[in-house]
């Protein structure tokens, strides 16, 4: 391994290992399944995972990093603590200032927990200055399964005051938000493919947006392939993932990814979610190893009022992630937006 910038403490065997089959840094690590490193490595099973405790650990030693390192061995953004915040001050407490600039962070849930909400939320906060935890740029919002809620959109922009009280009425008029979410529909993975080699780095190259959103992650990789097709389907959900990371650092942007769950059929799937969950996010360890940051929201059973709203309370989890403690806060959807919830109300 590169143990100039992530040393690790491994046995003699497996370091060497790892030079057989050309792994040279952690990123190279984190971006195999448990699977294919036995397979490349020839490691058992423990081998394998007292390595990626090994890898886990350095980045522990490090400051906050994503857990999936990046070629540059460093994460944009990370010196000067820049993130793009929610715009809420109990959830951007969780996420310790917002989304990293770096890397790919997942966001699971089961219908109407919330998720397409926070995203839309994400899309209007990008685009204001970085004194008020933005980006000075708009967001690309790729949809793969359901339609662009712009009637939604559309009462959040007519809500920002409500929601962000702490910036100046007059700046939020002056933001053109609707201008600034380019929609993209992508109805299989060739057509997906297209639109991030092609359309999105063009607007990404030109400075117009700074947040690339997909939703869902899974509908496509469902909808492709079958039961028995699961080698082609991980190496097509691989390469979706590396053009996400090569975007994501070769234009400093955060992505965010929309997907759904599926039920826990044992205990070891566990892991994958909030252990309190009986639900996991979709695609499995494969595609677990690709995500840099692993939030989760979920429905509660109870309600929650204010004025003449009311809310389905929910929860958001960090289920994993380099920088931040495995916490959660309660939230609940308002007609301003997502927000969270304490013990004395929203």
């Amino acid at each position: 391994m590169d143990t100039d910038r992530h040393p690790l403490e491994l046995e003699p065997r497996i370091a060497a290992a790892l030079r057989r089959a050309k792994l040279k840094s952690v990123r190279d690590v984190f971006g195999l399944s448990g699977l294919e490193l036995q397979t490349l490595t020839g490691l058992s099973c423990p081998d394998v995972q007292e390595l990626l405790a090994a890898a886990a650990a350095a980045c522990r030693r490090r400051p906050p990093v994503p857990a999936l390192l990046l070629h540059r061995g460093e994460c944009p953004g990370l010196e000067t603590g820049l993130r793009l915040a929610v715009g809420c001050p109990v959830l951007d407490e969780l996420l310790r200032g917002g989304l990293l600039l770096g890397g790919v962070t997942e966001l699971s849930g089961e219908s109407g927990a919330g998720k397409t909400q926070l995203a839309l939320q994400l899309c209007l906060s990008v685009q204001y200055p970085p004194q008020h935890g933005g980006l000075n740029a708009g967001a690309v919002y790729v949809c793969t399964e359901d339609t662009f809620p712009i009637k939604r959109l559309q009462q959040l922009i007519g809500d920002q005051p409500r929601l962000r009280s702490d910036v100046a009425p007059s700046l939020i008029g002056s933001l053109q938000f609707s201008d600034h979410v380019y929609v993209e529909h992508a109805a299989d993975l060739a057509s997906l493919q297209v639109c991030l080699s092609r359309r999105v780095p063009l607007l990404l190259a030109r400075g117009l947006v700074r947040l690339l959103v997909v939703d869902s992650v899974a509908a496509l990789f469902r909808a492709e392939f079958q039961a028995d097709d699961w080698l082609e389907r991980n190496k097509q959900m691989l390469n979706f993932s590396s053009t996400l990371h090569h975007l994501s650092q070769e234009f400093t942007v955060p992505v965010l990814c929309i997907n759904q769950v599926t039920d826990v059929f044992n205990s070891s799937d566990d892991r994958l979610g909030p252990l309190s969950s009986a639900v996991s996010p979709a695609l499995g360890l494969a595609w677990a190893n690709q995500v840099t940051v692993r939030l989760m929201m979920h429905r509660l059973p109870q309600t929650v009022t204010r004025g003449d709203q009311s809310s389905a309370l929910r929860r958001l989890e960090v289920v994993f992630a380099p920088h931040l403690a495995r916490d959660g806060c309660n939230v609940a959807v308002w007609r301003e937006g997502v927000r969270g919830v304490t013990d004395s109300g929203a």
